[in-house]
């Protein structure tokens, strides 16, 4: 796991909405997502990634999202065997939430 690019949540936007060549992609279970998530974030569950990977835009800058940033390393070392690269943000979002950057609550948004 060493080999996967962190990204820290201060390098990050509080909004994806408008980011054309980055994807948020977060993998975190349905109930943690309406809890809390960036806006504009695309919404696959761990579990459900490998039969929604076409959902992906994997030409962009994939950074993945989690609670704490263990499933995302897990997904990140998925598309590493299939050949993609991919960014873990680190800390997930407990990091996010930590730093005071915005959420949006409920289960619309995911794009």
């Amino acid at each position: 796991m060493g080999d996967i690019r962190q990204v820290p949540v201060t390098e990050l936007p509080d909004d994806f909405s408008d980011e054309t060549d980055r994807v948020l992609l977060d993998v975190r279970e349905d109930d943690e997502w309406a809890t809390g998530h960036v806006r504009g974030a695309l919404h696959i569950p761990l579990a459900d990634v490998p039969a929604r990977i076409e959902e992906i835009d994997l030409d962009a800058d994939l950074l993945v999202v989690c609670h704490s940033s263990g499933r995302s390393m897990r997904v990140l070392q998925y598309l590493d065997q299939l050949g993609y690269e991919g960014s873990c943000v680190r800390g997930g979002m407990l990091a996010w939430l930590e730093q005071g950057k915005p959420v949006e609550t409920g289960s619309a948004g995911s794009r």
